[in-house]
């Protein structure tokens, strides 16, 4: 077990209280920035169904745009993690969303099925400097009375951005075209980076670390040492698998008999994703006062609850079971990101190393679990989405069963 090293926090200027302007400016920043990542990211599931008759290939294939960018993000963080202990957390929030913008401009101009799909890895690889250090910077700026409140509106932001991405996209691709959706997607990103440069104060608790190959090994041996790291690191993995796989599938669902919707209805769908930013922020108040442990199962019960409600035909239930699923999950995602980096500070551990594995683990369960719900729907219908999301999601309550029973660390503050 290696030993709680001192925080940042702990010394120099006086972390950021709620209420106080520097708090404020913090988490609109972050919020923003939460907001153009998960724009960019999910812009194109809404337009699934548009690829496969632009393009005319199958929707497994279609996926891909969806699984390359996500797959490539998550290798991408492994290398982001360490690169900001060195570097800084600050100057690669800017650089990311900058060029995740731009990428997400070429993307609408893509020539070709290759080069849109080429552009997606590009875009996740820019991607990845937000989510990389995003929680690191939290945990290091803002004081720990806050920190889960903090972790919460962070990933509203990223639920706000992960239904503007389809939302925004899928009506105009109605009235213009799928490339004039994404180029609105981009020009949203272009917004939020803009609020971002102007609002997120410079890191005050950052100490730099050297990035050199055998430190960064070291990190990365600690990173995956300790039982409870693991446990979060396959939760967050099975997590986010259901909901992309999920949702992937549900576009092709909804524009086949018996509903037969447009792209553009299909779309308000996504507006369950707002009770995932109520679900987050007020799942990690609550966790403020009674603990994550005793927290996140409660996501865990709503996850469940939902997919299985869309197994029902009418529509209505279909999106009562949705929302349940939202709201289930960003309690589980929200609390989870954030106690890796409270769990790895009190395990010696890096946090940006440890967020950047935790957030690999998450976007490779997206990538290839993603993918798996598209192929469950062409070869078992949704009754298959189902048998694979509810796979994944006893998984996620497995792993909340090692998390109870793994000892907390002793350390001002919540437990981890």
């Amino acid at each position: 077990m290696h030993t709680a090293q001192l925080s940042p926090v702990d010394a120099g200027p006086t972390p950021y209280l709620p209420g106080t302007a520097g708090y404020r400016r913090v988490m609109v920043a972050v919020f923003a920035a939460g907001m153009a990542t998960f724009v960019l990211l999910y812009d194109v599931q809404a337009l699934l169904p548009e690829l496969v008759e632009a393009y005319d290939v199958s929707p497994t294939r279609a996926t891909l745009a969806m699984s390359l960018t996500t797959a490539s993000l998550a290798v991408a963080l492994l290398v982001a993690g360490p690169v900001s202990e060195a570097v800084g957390r600050t100057p690669l929030i800017h650089l990311a969303l900058w060029s995740a913008a731009v990428v997400g401009v070429l993307c609408a101009l893509a020539p070709s099925w290759e080069a849109l799909l080429g552009l997606r890895m590009l875009q996740g690889v820019t991607l990845a400097g937000l989510p990389a250090v995003a929680t690191a910077y939290l945990r290091e700026e803002l004081h720990p009375s806050a920190h889960g409140r903090a972790f919460g509106l962070y990933i509203a932001g990223t639920a706000l951005g992960g239904m503007a991405g389809r939302v925004v996209t899928a009506p105009v691709a109605d009235a213009a075209g799928w490339r004039w959706g994404m180029a609105a997607a981009a020009l949203a990103a272009l917004a939020c980076a803009a609020v971002v440069a102007w609002l997120l104060p410079a890191s005050r608790h950052f100490v730099r670390r050297p990035a050199d190959l055998r430190s960064v090994l070291d990190g990365a041996r600690a990173a995956v040492r300790d039982r409870a790291l693991l446990a979060l690191y396959v939760l967050g993995a099975c997590g986010i698998g259901t909901m992309v796989a999920v949702f992937n599938a549900l576009g092709f669902r909804l524009s086949s008999a018996p509903y037969g919707l447009s792209v553009g209805t299909i779309s308000l769908v996504y507006l369950v994703y707002a009770l995932g930013s109520v679900s987050s922020a007020t799942s990690g108040r609550i966790a403020d006062r009674i603990g994550r442990r005793a927290t996140i199962p409660v996501g865990c019960a709503f996850a469940l609850v939902g997919v299985w409600l869309t197994l029902a035909d009418a529509l209505p239930v279909v999106v009562l079971g949705m929302a349940a699923l939202t709201v289930g999950f960003f309690c589980i995602h929200g609390l989870a990101s954030g106690w890796v980096t409270a769990r790895a500070h009190l395990a010696g551990v890096r946090t940006g190393q440890a967020a950047a594995f935790y957030l690999f683990a998450y976007y490779l369960g997206a990538s290839v679990f993603g993918n798996l719900g598209s192929a469950a729907w062409s070869h078992a219908g949704w009754p298959g989405v189902v048998a694979l999301a509810s796979t994944l999601l006893l998984t996620v309550c497995a792993m909340v069963v090692v998390l109870r029973r793994t000892p907390a660390l002793a350390a001002p503050g919540a437990p981890a």
